[in-house]
């Protein structure tokens, strides 16, 4: 198995493995994004976002997508906005690299905290990322605002 960055020829693979993850999270109608938008998104002159893949026998089993946010706290700090690992690849230490790699990015950049979501009923990933030393915060909430809200807000305005 061999860790690297991802490339545009790989979106279509990285895709795939969102939607596995949109399933996991019952979410499977959740995906609007596309391999275009990915691709665009990535790997313009300015990338919204970085990527690394797992790929064993030429074929991707796993992804790790991350962006920068900067803290008023901490100043520059990775997001990890996915770790993906196919169904039938998990346990082959595949999820371990992918997380080691994004944790080796922080170090490189100097960051000052990597930071990510994990759905409270997910107890393998949170008793995973609480072994390694990351601390799951009890006391914050996701908030987010969707297309719809959006629009109700800028229309009760």
């Amino acid at each position: 198995m061999m860790i690297r960055k991802a490339t545009e020829k790989d979106m279509p693979y990285v895709l795939e493995l969102i939607q596995e993850l949109a399933t996991f999270e019952k979410e499977p109608d959740a995906v609007v994004v596309t391999v275009a938008d990915l691709v665009r998104d990535g790997f313009s002159e300015h990338p919204l976002f970085h990527c690394y893949v797992a790929e064993k026998e030429n074929t991707i089993i796993g992804m790790a997508l991350f962006y920068y946010r900067y803290s008023t706290w901490k100043g520059k700090t990775i997001h990890l906005e996915d770790l993906i690992v196919k169904a039938d690849q998990r346990g082959t230490g595949a999820g371990f690299a992918l997380y080691k790699e994004i944790i080796k990015q922080g170090k490189k950049d100097k960051v000052r905290r990597i930071e990510w979501n994990v759905l409270d009923w997910n107890t393998p990933a949170i008793d995973f990322y609480e072994k390694s030393g990351a601390k799951v915060l009890g006391d914050w909430r996701v908030v987010h605002m969707d297309e719809n809200g959006i629009e109700q807000f800028l229309i009760e305005d």
